[in-house]
C-alpha cells in the first residue's frame, strides 16, 4: 500500500517564502503597492503586533497572514497586511474578516494598512475585493488587492521566462492543482520544476527555499517519492552541484530516520525481541497518525477533538489508505466521506 511522505515543516510553506523574498513577491503580484516602497531602507515584518489584532477572531485555518511595516519613498510609514488564502473553495465570510483585520489595525495602532490577498482556491468564480454595507445615513465599502493564481494558468509561458522566484511559486501551485488525479504527472513536473532552478543559475539558498516550496506543496505517493529522490540524485550527481542531496532532504529521509528511531527507541525501553517489535509498530502508528492530521488539516482546514479521535483510532492499514485518498480531497466534505465509507461508526 503507498503512503505519502511525512514533511517536516509543519508550518505553511507560504510564510516562509513570502519572508524569503518579500521585495520580489510585491513587485510579482502586486507592482503598484510595490512602487510606493522605498526598498533601500528595512522593512519589518510585525510578528507580535499581527497576534494582538487575531487574538479574538474565529479560529480556523491561517497559513500565510503578514503583517509587514514599510516605508514609503516619501518617508512616511506604511503598513501592509497580506493574506494568502489556501481554501479548495469560496469562504463566505472572507472579504468581513479582510476589512475586519485591517479596521482592528487602524484601532489598536492608529496605523492604515494596505490589505493584499492572494487567492490559491480552485473556484474561478469567486473573486473577492471589497466589502461594503449601505444604510441611509451610513455607508460603507472597503476595497483590498485581490490576486487570483489561476488566472496565471493562461500566462504559463510568462512564468516559465520570469526569473522571479514567485514564477516558481506560482507553476508549483498551479501543477499541483492540475495533477491531483496524476500522481506520474505530478512526478514530472516536480522534477521538471526543480531542475529549472537549476537551469536559471541560481544561487545554493536559492535553489534550497525554492525547492522546500515545491517538495512541500507537490506531494507524491512513497512509490513515485523515491523513484524521484533516486532521479534526483542522479541529476545532481551529472550537475555537479549536489546543493540538495548533500544538504537538508525535507521529508523524505529524515522522516524515514526519525520513524525508525522512534520504533527503536520504544522497542529498546522492552528489552526484549517481542519488546521491540511493538515498540516499532506503535511508533510507527503514531508517527503515521500526526503525519495524516497534519496533511488533513492542510487539505480540508482545522479538525475537530472528534474527527481527530476518529482518525487516531483508525488501524495502520487504514490510515495508509488515507494517506493516498487525502491527495484527492479538496473540501471537508471528502473526508467525512471518506470516513464514513471506510470506518464504522
Amino acid at each position: 500500500m503507498t503512503t505519502v511522505n511525512y514533511r517536516a515543516d509543519f508550518d505553511s510553506p507560504w510564510k516562509e517564502i513570502i519572508e524569503a523574498y518579500f521585495p520580489q513577491a510585491m513587485h510579482f503580484f502586486f507592482p503598484e503597492t510595490y512602487a510606493l516602497i522605498n526598498w533601500e531602507r528595512p522593512y519589518e515584518f510585525l510578528d507580535k503586533e499581527f497576534q494582538q489584532i487575531t487574538r479574538e477572531a474565529e479560529q480556523g485555518k491561517r497559513y500565510a497572514d503578514q503583517l509587514v511595516k514599510v516605508w514609503q519613498t516619501q518617508g512616511e510609514e506604511l503598513w501592509l497586511l497580506i493574506h494568502v488564502e489556501i481554501q479548495a473553495q469560496k469562504e463566505d465570510n472572507f472579504p468581513k474578516r479582510m476589512f475586519t483585520y485591517n479596521f482592528r489595525i487602524f484601532d489598536r495602532f492608529d496605523k492604515p494598512a494596505i490589505s493584499l490577498a492572494i487567492l490559491c482556491d480552485s473556484n474561478r468564480e469567486w473573486r473577492p475585493n471589497n466589502y461594503s454595507y449601505n444604510y441611509p445615513n451610513t455607508r460603507l465599502t472597503f476595497e483590498f488587492g485581490s490576486i487570483k493564481l489561476l488566472d496565471y494558468e493562461s500566462r504559463f509561458h510568462e512564468l516559465e521566462n520570469s526569473d522571479n522566484p514567485f514564477a516558481t511559486v506560482v507553476m508549483a501551485h498551479l501543477k499541483t492543482q492540475q495533477t491531483r488525479s496524476s500522481p506520474e504527472q505530478r512526478k514530472i513536473w516536480k522534477f521538471s520544476l526543480i531542475r529549472r532552478l537549476y537551469d536559471l543559475g541560481l544561487q545554493e539558498q536559492d535553489i534550497r527555499n525554492l525547492y522546500r516550496f515545491i517538495d512541500w506543496v507537490m506531494i507524491l505517493p512513497n512509490a513515485l517519492e523515491n523513484q524521484f529522490w533516486e532521479e534526483f540524485k542522479q541529476f545532481e550527481q551529472e550537475q555537479t552541484m549536489r546543493y540538495v542531496t548533500t544538504g537538508e532532504r525535507i521529508g523524505y529521509e529524515r522522516g524515514k530516520a526519525e520513524g525508525k528511531a522512534e520504533g527503536k527507541a520504544e522497542g529498546k525501553a522492552e528489552g526484549k525481541a517481542e519488546g521491540k517489535a511493538e515498540g516499532k509498530a506503535e511508533g510507527k502508528q503514531e508517527g503515521e497518525q500526526q503525519l495524516i492530521l497534519r496533511l488533513l488539516q492542510r487539505r480540508v482546514g482545522e479538525l475537530s477533538p472528534e474527527l481527530q479521535k476518529r482518525i487516531r483510532s483508525l488501524s495502520l492499514n487504514q490510515l495508509e489508505t488515507l494517506g493516498e485518498a487525502l491527495l484527492d480531497f479538496t473540501a471537508m466534505e471528502d473526508l467525512l466521506n471518506w470516513l464514513q465509507t471506510n470506518q464504522s461508526a
